[in-house]
């Protein structure tokens, strides 16, 4: 393994102050894992060692790290703009992003919002479905539906509409009139399916029985990850996504995809809902959109949802609602940027290329120690693993810093090591870490 000098990294620095965000943060700080520099494919830490990147970050570094022209576009921005207020206000980057970003969406979500992260986007498209079926004169819908083993960020609409306990039993009642479909793990009938599994369609049909339980007129929205990334890899079964979205139009209930996690090329086009063949009405992004430099969201929304509140007088605002950091101007260069890179290297589809291989060598798990599921698609993969008795997510974790201290790093969520690696990666480089992988399920076992 390559290592190179330690940088001025402050190892020993003291680590009781900061609060680390979804992190053991009394294990952690017994032995740091400290990151000090990034380039290309890999980390290096604060011992100098060189530590390939196996989740893109935080399944978010899509081109790879330190790239020339995302660089160059957020050091010439700075320089030239720092900030520009975007309430009554806007800069032309802005303008010409959000026409960038609508050439690659699906047909018909042709504009855009920005936000600052993926919580946010989810925020804002609630607050979209909900104050367009009132300017609409259907006020009553008022009812959000997520799905069981979501994840939509952590902000209260987020965790509302999301399906993950631990994120959820802390904090109350959270939002009200939020009800929420079945998730679509099914491993008796699709484990180690090779892409989209066979079997499940059907559990689309879970939302007529909540249109039965409160009545379409009062339902909003279903909101939905196309992959679901946080929960452990939950890859759509054939014909689920299609059959959601012909219950939403029967019923007049507005679609949300949330791509945070597969926007930007990982499932093999620019967005889920291209590979899935489905459209929403509402799309979130984030992650990828500015290669993970400098915080950006969006939302993405239908034409006639943005039209239906440009009535009454020009003089007054139409959508109560945005961010002082909107469309900040070293986000928008920071995007700007990443989208040069995509588009110089084919990165928007380059996971099509590489997807056979990385889910040959993945499946190459099953029967490894513990293994009792491997999902994937495009570059995103899962490998879900038998938890220790009485100690769950432990045999993951332990997983998560053995590959660690071999150089590697992988993402864990509960029993499962998830992998995500930047669109750039190399064959070789897939072995490496499946290699890996491979050795800490057995010193896990």
């Amino acid at each position: 393994m390559t290592t190179v000098a330690p940088t001025e990294a402050k190892a020993d620095a003291k680590t009781d102050v900061y609060w680390m965000p979804f992190t053991a943060n009394r294990q952690f700080k017994k032995n740091p894992r400290l990151l000090t520099a990034a380039d290309g494919m890999y980390f290096t830490d604060d011992k100098g060692r060189q530590i390939l990147d196996g989740i893109a970050g935080l399944w978010c570094v899509n081109a790879g790290h330190k790239r020339p022209k995302i660089v160059s576009a957020i050091q010439q921005q700075a320089a030239e703009m720092d900030f520009a207020p975007p309430f009554q206000m806007a800069h032309p980057k802005a303008f010409e992003l959000a026409e960038r970003l609508a050439a690659l969406t699906p047909t018909g979500l042709d504009k855009v919002f920005f936000t600052n992260s993926g919580s946010e986007a989810v925020e804002t498209a609630l607050k979209m479905a909900l104050a367009y079926h009132r300017v609409r004169g259907e006020g009553a819908r008022t009812r959000l539906i997520g799905r069981e083993r979501g994840y939509h960020g952590v902000n209260f609409g987020g965790i509302s509409v999301g399906g993950m306990v631990a994120n959820r039993k802390m904090f109350g009642t959270m939002l009200s009139g939020v009800d929420h479909i079945r998730h679509t793990h099914d491993p008796a009938r699709n484990a180690f399916s090779v892409g989209q599994p066979a079997h499940g369609a059907e559990l689309a049909d879970d939302l007529e029985r909540l249109v039965a339980l409160h009545d379409a007129s009062t339902i909003a929205a279903v909101i939905v990850e196309p992959v679901a990334g946080s929960t452990g890899v939950l890859i759509p079964p054939v014909g689920y996504l299609q059959r959601l979205r012909e219950i939403c139009d029967k019923h007049g209930i507005l679609l949300i995809f949330d791509e945070v996690i597969t926007g930007f090329g990982r499932t093999g086009n620019p967005f889920a809902a291209q590979t899935f063949g489905v459209t929403p009405d509402l799309m979130t992004v984030a992650k990828g959109l500015t290669n993970g430099c400098v915080p950006m969201g969006a939302v993405f929304a239908k034409t006639h949802i943005h039209d239906a509140f440009m009535t009454g007088p020009e003089h007054l605002i139409e959508f109560f609602h945005g961010y002082t950091y909107s469309a900040h101007p070293l986000a928008c260069a920071a995007a700007l940027g990443t989208l040069d890179t995509y588009a110089d290297e084919g990165l928007l589809t380059r996971a099509t290329e590489m997807q056979s291989y990385f889910a040959e060598h993945l499946h190459s798990l099953k029967g490894e120690p513990n293994v009792i599921d491997i999902r994937n698609i495009g570059l995103i993969g899962g490998v879900e693993l038998s938890p220790l008795p009485g100690e769950p997510a432990k045999r993951a974790f332990n997983v998560f810093l053995d590959c660690w201290e071999r150089g590697v790093l992988v993402r864990t969520t509960g029993d499962t090591v998830a992998l995500s690696p930047p669109l750039i990666i190399e064959r070789g480089q897939i072995d490496h870490i499946i290699d890996t992988v491979r050795g800490a399920l057995h010193r896990a076992a």
